[in-house]
């Protein structure tokens, strides 16, 4: 299982469905949905980001915006998508709050969350530790469930298996994600490096890191 098919099942047929990515980055998953005949919205908080993802799905929306404030009117999608970013938002349970009033009740909203545990964790615990803020998405995905807000259609762990070239592609591939990341891989570089080659495990193909992901299709309640 990967996460692009566990959202694709969710939503099948997709095709001419309106969906919407929230923390869309630079449009790879939106441009991955379009691609299957989705009518794709992305919001991010990052203009850059923004900027990338409208070259990189012409055909696409996208808005410069907070998930905890969506500029979008309620019922307005047929679903939603919440990929690896719900724990970068500062009130996870206010942008779940916020998906389930721009898709309305019996929609699913996907939420995959990358776990506080697996060797790409640890090469990037010393770059950034997420473990408090994937603790606190966990916790809110949690207590949305147990208020009653949203029903759980699905709760699943799979792995994301990566593979790199190198140290340098592995630290290209996170400051991708976080540019402020940088900062930090400047003033520990050799404690990064060491970090990641304990985590990885050498291959003929490079260095491979594996990330636990917990999934949870959620459909907002009436």
């Amino acid at each position: 299982m990967d996460s692009l098919s566990l959202i694709l099942d969710t939503f099948a047929p997709i095709a001419g469905r309106r969906i919407l990515d929230i923390g869309c980055g630079p449009g790879i998953l939106a441009k991955a949905l379009a691609a299957e005949g989705a009518a794709v919205t992305g919001i991010d908080p990052g203009e850059a980001a923004i900027r990338a993802a409208r070259s990189r799905v012409p055909a696409g929306r996208f808005e410069q915006a907070s998930a905890e404030a969506l500029p979008f009117p309620d019922a307005g999608f047929d679903g939603a998508v919440i990929l690896n970013a719900l724990h970068h938002v500062p009130d996870p349970r206010a942008a779940l709050a916020e998906a389930a009033r721009v898709v309305g009740p019996d929609r699913p909203i996907v939420v995959v969350e990358p776990l506080a545990e697996g060797s790409f964790f640890a090469a990037l615990k010393p770059i950034e530790d997420e473990t408090e803020i994937r603790a606190a998405a966990q916790a809110a995905i949690a207590a949305a469930i147990a208020s009653g807000a949203f029903a759980c259609r699905r709760d699943v762990t799979f792995a994301r298996h990566e593979t790199f070239a190198d140290l340098p592609a592995f630290l290209a591939r996170v400051t991708a994600v976080d540019p402020a990341r940088q900062a930090a891989i400047e003033a520990d570089a050799d404690g990064i490096a060491a970090a990641f080659e304990a985590a990885a495990t050498r291959t003929p193909a490079g260095y491979g890191l594996t990330q636990p992901l917990r999934a949870h299709i959620l459909v907002p309640a009436a």
